[in-house]
């Protein structure tokens, strides 16, 4: 069984008195709760963007096709589409330039999300309305996870309310549009499979069972090897085939594998890795055989073809068209992004470029600025990115989940985290245009265990803890306001 994690001293006890009704309220009207938080606070801030390539997508679906009709010339915003970049031509896979028709790059599965909704709504459908659902019902999911976690119900509820409102999932969800939504879709089948996993492994934090002496171990594997239907887990093969799902939103999640091999139903390593591998390689494979079936290539060639596009076409983000689409020389300069992006304070036109492109700010040093005055603003974000510690300084908590003891949970998550994000800093743009750091949608739900056990390993839901949500919350309101002012 799952046994609980000790919650140690609770506290202070101004605290206990604040989160006392947290124990006394019905699960399922938090999680309700939680979501109708989310739904106003993903709207309300919004403003419209017209990046609608998946719902394009979904509409050729529906046609029986791949291929987007493209160029489109309806008028501009939103029914057509000549004005679209990220799309891969035709006439560049044929190269006939007469050819016309596009396909897209991204992985299908967030258009195939929108397909009920481009049937009713056509290319009238609001991705923007369709990503604050699914980023509210995301939001339920991760209430639902973490309730499988050994942590007090006050460590759930702040570490989803973190989830929610603390991280760039917030920007992502009320922003909506094609890059952000890709990573709206995916963050929910990656926490329907850590739910599910969390679930069917009720020993995920005791000590881990795999270092058992080697001779012991191997006798294990082989005994396993010789009856091959004995290595499937039912419940571990639903876990790969939502975290494959997820895959076919955003690819770079595929590295977060190795949680799924500690983690889960089977009760070893290799019933967990053989299980979930089947159940992953399904819709993976099928991906991969959409894309030979549509451009004839494994990998789709509209990566580079757009790299070539962003790498000529925008020096001043340092790209190199020399060098490959994913390359461990990016690593240095997407670090300092990831981890040491700052905001601009008091920008001048310089200083801000990456932020205000070619406006005019005031460049008076006796001008009041303002918080959110985009004239003449005392701080803004960058649109290259902001340092996560910054942006959601709460994931400092996760390290304290490395107190004490050793842990399957603790390890799959820590990797998971590192291997994807390794991925995603050799990947040549961070994905500007943004607030915050957007690949950290990626790993952020690998992240939320360890957010959790963290708390929990410090004696519950303490001030450090509610200080850094806290922090987090209001820095994400701040970036999600200035968001929409500055029209990202």
């Amino acid at each position: 069984m799952l046994g609980s994690v000790a919650e140690g001293a609770a506290g202070s006890r101004r605290l206990d008195v604040l989160f006392d009704w947290v124990d006394r309220l019905p699960a399922l009207l938090i999680g309700g709760g939680l979501i109708a938080a989310a739904l106003a606070a993903y709207w309300l801030p919004g403003s419209d963007r017209y990046y609608n390539h998946f719902v394009w997508q979904a509409l050729a679906f529906l046609h029986g096709t791949a291929v987007i009709d493209y160029p489109v010339n309806a008028g501009g915003f939103p029914n057509g589409n000549d004005w679209m970049q990220d799309i891969y031509p035709l006439s560049q896979l044929t190269g006939d330039p007469s050819t016309t028709g596009a396909l897209l790059p991204f992985p299908p599965l967030p258009a195939i999300v929108l397909v009920p909704f481009v049937a009713i709504w056509g290319l009238a459908t609001d991705i923007r309305a369709v990503s604050v659902l699914v980023g509210a019902v995301d939001v339920g999911i991760a209430w639902w996870a973490l309730g499988r976690l050994p942590v007090s119900r006050r460590i759930r509820l702040a570490t989803t309310i973190f989830f929610a409102f603390g991280t760039v999932l917030w920007y992502a969800a009320q922003l909506g549009t094609t890059w952000f939504f890709a990573h709206v879709v995916a963050v929910g089948f990656i926490l329907a499979a850590v739910g599910v996993a969390l679930g069917a492994d009720r020993a995920a934090d005791d000590e881990v069972d795999e270092l058992a002496p080697v001779a012991t171990l191997a006798r294990s594997v082989v005994d396993q090897l010789r009856r091959p239907l004995a290595l499937l887990d039912r419940r571990q093969v639903i876990v790969g085939l939502l975290f494959g799902l997820a895959c076919t939103a955003r690819l770079p999640v595929l590295f977060g594998a190795p949680f799924f091999m500690l983690v889960g139903g089977g009760g070893t390593w290799v019933r967990r890795s053989v299980s979930a591998g089947l159940g992953t390689a399904l819709p993976v494979g099928l991906l991969l055989l959409y894309n030979v079936a549509t451009t004839g290539h494994v990998f789709h060639p509209g990566y580079d073809w757009q790299y070539q596009r962003e790498a000529n076409g925008y020096p001043t983000l340092n790209y190199h068209a020399d060098w490959g689409i994913e390359d461990p020389r990016y690593l240095v300069q997407n670090l300092g992004i990831m981890f040491l992006s700052t905001p601009a304070i008091a920008p001048d036109n310089e200083s801000a470029y990456l932020t205000f492109g070619d406006q005019a700010l005031c460049t008076d040093g006796d001008a009041e600025r303002g918080l959110f005055d985009k004239q003449c603003p005392l701080v803004a974000p960058q649109q290259i990115g902001m340092s996560i510690l910054l942006t959601s300084p709460a994931f400092l908590l996760a390290f304290f989940a490395l107190r004490s003891r050793r842990s399957r949970l603790v390890a799959g998550s820590y990797l998971a985290i590192v291997l994807i994000a390794i991925v995603n800093l050799m990947h040549f743009s961070q994905g500007w245009v943004q607030f915050g750091y957007r690949f950290s949608n990626d790993f952020v739900v690998f992240a939320l265990p360890l957010v959790a056990l963290g708390m929990a390993r410090r004696g519950g839901v303490r001030w450090l803890g509610v200080g850094l949500i806290a922090a987090s919350v209001a820095i994400n309101l701040w970036g999600v306001i200035w968001g929409n002012i500055l029209g990202w």
